[in-house]
């Protein structure tokens, strides 16, 4: 599998998550965590080969995604969104489960958010 991050700034737009998933599969990625969504609320969208999974306030500010290939869909046994800024996914593995992380804005809040996030 293939990984990667992305502060893509903004998903808020006709078109861009096709435009992105465009550009993933040109880096053959299955997975891909995305900051700066921008996204209103939670929901999933796909675009091309991908599954976006996504969350952002009601702001259309912040908020946290990942790209998820079709192929490994099926491997992904939980997501969950902490914050708007905080997010992570459990993706079932043949030996153990991979937990990937993905935050945004590494500030002083945050800092505090990831110390309450990892307690849990």
């Amino acid at each position: 599998m293939r990984f990667g991050t992305w502060n893509v700034r903004s998903l808020y737009g006709a078109g861009s998550h096709t435009a992105a998933a465009r550009e993933l599969q040109r880096y053959k990625l299955d997975l891909v965590g995305g900051q700066e969504v921008r996204w209103e609320n939670e929901g999933t969208v796909r675009a091309v080969d991908y599954i976006f999974y996504e969350r952002g306030n009601e702001n259309h500010q912040l908020g946290t995604g990942y790209f998820v290939h079709q192929r490994i869909v099926s491997a992904v046994k939980r997501l969950q969104f902490v914050s708007d800024r905080m997010s992570y996914i459990v993706l079932r593995g043949h030996r153990c489960n991979i937990i990937i992380l993905n935050m945004h804005a590494v500030r002083r809040k945050i800092m505090i958010q990831k110390t309450v996030f990892m307690r849990i």
